[in-house]
Order: C-alpha cells, then structure tokens, then sequence
C-alpha cells in the first residue's frame, strides 16, 4: 500500500474512534483534502467498473468520496460525523460541484427508515452495539441496521461472522470471500456477491477470478456441485460428494478446509433468504445506492424520504381490512386450544408418523410466489455453474424427499462436536446464534403482552426443517396447519427456497397486524433453521465418509 493510501487509510479509521477528539480531528483532515480535490480536479464523470469496498476507505476518486461522504452522513452512528459530512457535501455544493443524493428510502424496500433508524435512538445496547461495527469494519451495513431490532442476536451474529471472515482460520482470507459470492450467487443476490467481490479484491484477491468460477482455481470450481446441492436440494448430498473433494490429488480439500467451506456456504445461502426477505437496498456508496443525477420533479421531495414517507404503511389494508381484523386474537386462541389438546391427549407414535408425512407433502405442492421465472444476469451467473438447478423442478416433477430423522443425526448431539473438533470455536459460535434466534421472545404478539410464543416459534422452525424432510419424532406436525396460515406459508417457502422471488407484497401479506420488528424476528427463524437444515445434510454426509 502506498503511503498516501495508507494516510487515507488513517483518517477514515479516525472517524470510528470512540473519543469525539480524534473524530474532529480526522474529519478536518478529511475536510480538507476533498476541498483542495476539488479546488484542482472536480469530479470524474465514469462510473468505476466495481463499486468500492463496503469497509475500505474510497478510492481518491473525488466521486467514490463524496459517495462515501454521503453514506457517513446517512449511517455512521455518531452523530458529529454526520453532521460534519453534511456540512462538508454543502460545501462542495456550494463550489459548483455536483453532490451524490441516495437512491431508494433508507436499507429496506419493506420497512419504512424512520422505524429502523429510530431503533438506536431509544436503544443504548443497539447503538454500542452499531458503534463497535462501525469502528470495526468502517461500516455500519444495512443487513446490521435492520438486524438491530433485535440486539441480542445482532451481537452474536456480527461475532460469528467476523470469525468465520477475519479470524484464524483453515482458509485464506481471499477464499472465505470467494466462497461467500458463489454461496450468494446460487440465489442471485447481488447485494451480497458485489459485498463480497469488494471484499474479495480488499483483501488481494486475483480480480480474474472475477470473470467466471471457470477462471478461479480448479479447487474452488470443484466445490460448484456442493455449493449447487447444498443450496437447493441438500437431502441428495451423500459421502461420495464428499470423497470426490477430499481426493481430488492436487487439487484435495483437507476436512477442516472443507468444514469452513460448508458453514461459509450454508451461512451465504441462508443470509441471502434473509436479504431479500427483508428488502434488504444497496449500500449507499455503493452501485445501486446513490446516483449524482439531479432528482425529477416526480419524485419525492427530501423531506419524505428523509421521514420514510416513501413507504405505503402495510398495516393499512383497506380492501383486506375484513381478514386482517382479529388476526392475532384468532392466533392466540389457537394456540391456547392447541395446549389444552396437547395436556388432554397425546397422539400415538404412528399418528405422529403420518402427520409429518403429510406436512412435509403437502409442503412440497405449497407454491413459491408467482412462479415467474428469475433468470440471472451475467454479473451474477458467472460465479456458479448450472443455473437451471433449483428447488422447483424435483417438486414439479413429483419426486420424494426422503426422511431425516433428528434423533439419528442432530445438530446437537453429532454436528456440533464434529464442526468444534475441526474448525475450533464455530461450533459453540453457531450453536449460540442457533439458540438465540429459536429462544428469542419478548412475550408479545402485535399490541398483546405476556404472550408465551415457543409453540409459534417452534412451528416455524420445524416447518422449515419439514419443508426439508427432517423430522423430530416428539413433535406434532399437525400443529403447523393450526398456527401457519397459507400467505405466511408461501412466504416461508419463497423465502427459504427460493429467496429472490421474494416481493414486498408477500411480505405485506402474511401477519399484516404484527410489527416490523415481529416479522424480522421471523425472518431470523428462518434464516437460521435454514443454515442448520443445510448443516445438518452436510456434516451427515461427512460424518458418513469419516467412518
């Protein structure tokens, strides 16, 4: 790194500090040098071919930092550096230079901004929580902002992540971000593969490898198939998988490698769902985020999108009014009817058998959106091959999953000793952010309070585990039918199966009287019953082959 840069470097660390001195002092260094950048040069008109690293300092493109200038003052979560940076792009302005506005109303499509950005506001452990991110990773990402309505679980996944990415590890550094964009591919996530190609390039990753997966190195092509399977149909992984990428001669995966290539996969797959469940928009400073075209006269005025009134409220339903009335109460009261059933009688082991079959059938007819076709760009598709493979066509086509049973292979009692033996540390990691997904509650439904919500919580996470043939032998899948309704069971199918063909109206359609809050809590459920269904398939197949 070049002297300049790494001085650059240094005044954009200095805004994360926790001393309100240093961060005057690094944005008057900063002040300064955009003001003399554009005093001698002005803007550059092109666009960069890649957007610039969510966490690295821009580029001395003056665009890339008044781009970065915007983002500070819409995202860092200390107050003084958003105000300096308005004041600076004001100047800049006032120089005649033309400054970036943010395109989209805040970091959801579904969640109005002044709700997310509120959260800190009221929160004291959400705000310390965005202040260490910050001074971490020089960014406070959108997938953190709307995570932090619940801070619990935003600390134990931002720890797990930052392990899996930075920390010591089995894979080098350029690999884990690698591994991240072909995960995230599958599902045609853009926001994830562009996070991770900077990241990828940050960390001295060979931008060739960017042209394809057929250009990165025959190791990482050879984990194609897994990464395919893993993603859309994990009940046919078998040991053979397996042996083919622990014996590849030179180009061998050794099982720690390969255990850190599984969870980085599974924990892609599963983050995109939560991606595009939650609307999840483009980083501001990055392509998609911001644009230095002057606004139409069509559009809203600042003033709204600063106050999140580009959204229309999806608790307002005028023409489904009649439905959404009572809602909760409905829901609650089966929940009370399905505790006296379950204290009255018990259903045989057989009974229990037939239901879970049943579920996991009817599952299966359970149709995904509206079935339109979603064909990948070329930016996307490059990083995977077979992009016809997919969740649908076994469905379609009438096949059967095959049942896994829990108390034969469990994350608890065989895949966390196995990851901890191999990859020391991510097995208790996971296991926390497990627990605390399926375990957290704030005892409310809606507008009601001292509500035990562990039936709900439990249908959610064991329908998804149905939805990919893993059965638990005490549980009663006809309690699923009871508490899931058909718009939230097509929005869990979507979201867990097929990600990108989530939309903001199914979103708005099931639990249209619960809280954003609520249904991000959902989404966490299903995030993480994802990633452990994907984990479960593929430490089985390498338990297999171990023994």
């Amino acid at each position: 790194m070049e002297v300049q840069d790494q001085e650059s470097l240094g005044r954009w660390d200095g805004l994360g500090s926790r001393d309100a001195t240093s961060r005057t002092a690094a944005m008057e260094q900063i002040r300064q040098e955009v003001i003399r950048k554009v005093q001698t040069i002005g803007p550059i008109p092109a666009s960069p071919p890649l957007p610039p690293a969510l966490g690295s300092p821009p580029k001395n493109d003056l665009n890339d930092i008044l781009a970065h200038l915007l983002m500070l003052s819409r995202r860092c979560p200390y107050e003084d550096v958003k105000e300096r940076c308005i004041q600076l792009l004001k100047a800049v302005q006032d120089l005649g230079v033309r400054i970036p506005r943010p395109l989209g109303n805040g970091p959801s499509r579904f969640i109005p901004e002044k709700e997310i950005l509120h959260i800190s506001k009221v929160d004291t452990r959400t705000q310390t929580i965005f202040e260490d991110a910050f001074a971490a990773l020089g960014r406070l990402d959108n997938i953190s902002l709307v995570m932090g309505f619940h801070p619990q679980y935003l600390e134990s996944f931002l720890r797990t992540q930052h392990y899996l990415l930075q920390m010591d590890g089995p894979l080098s550094l350029h690999y884990r971000h690698y591994i991240g964009i072909m995960a995230a591919a599958r599902h045609q996530c853009s926001y994830l593969v562009n996070l991770h190609v900077n990241d990828f390039l940050q960390v001295g990753g060979d931008p060739k490898w960017l042209n394809g997966l057929d250009k990165a190195p025959q190791k990482l092509q050879q984990l194609g198939e897994l990464n395919k399977i893993l993603a859309h149909r994990p009940w046919l992984l078998t040991k053979e998988h397996i042996e083919c990428l622990l014996k590849a001669e030179e180009h061998s995966w050794s099982l720690a490698e390969l255990i850190h290539a599984v969870v980085l996969l599974t924990h892609y797959h599963s983050l995109a769902s939560f991606t595009f469940g939650c609307g999840i928009m483009p980083e501001i400073h990055c392509n998609g985020g911001h644009t230095f075209r002057p606004p139409s006269l069509s559009q809203y005025c600042v003033c709204d999108i600063t106050n999140g009134n580009g959204h229309a409220n999806h608790h307002d339903d005028p023409l489904g009014n009649h439905e959404v009335c009572g809602e909760v109460e409905v829901l609650m009261e089966r929940m009370k009817q399905l505790q006296e059933c379950r204290d009255d009688e018990e259903a045989s082991q057989e009974e229990m058998a037939t239901r879970f079959e049943r579920e996991k059938t009817e599952s299966m007819l359970v149709v995904t959106a509206e079935e339109e076709e979603c064909v990948p760009s070329r930016d996307i598709s490059r990083h995977f091959e077979d992009p016809t493979y997919g969740y649908k066509d076994f469905s379609r086509r009438g096949e059967h999953v095959p049942t896994f049973r829990v108390q034969d292979y469990s994350w608890e009692d065989h895949g966390f000793s196995l990851v901890n033996r191999l990859y020391p540390d991510v097995g208790q990691m996971l296991d926390e952010k497990f627990q605390m997904a399926y375990n957290l509650t704030y005892n409310t439904m809606a507008t009601h309070k001292d509500v035990d919500t562990s039936m709900l919580r439990r249908a959610i996470w064991n329908y998804i585990h149905c939805m990919f043939g893993i059965r638990y032998d005490d549980y009663d899948y006809g309690e699923i039918n009871q508490l899931l309704d058909r718009s939230f069971k097509i929005y869990i199918k979507t979201m867990v199966c097929s990600p990108e063909k989530t939309t903001k109206r199914m979103y708005e359609s099931f639990w249209r009287q619960f809280q954003h809050s609520e249904k991000v809590h959902v989404n966490l459920l299903l995030m993480e019953a994802r990633m452990q269904a994907e984990l479960l398939y593929a430490l089985r197949a390498i338990t297999r082959y171990m023994t």
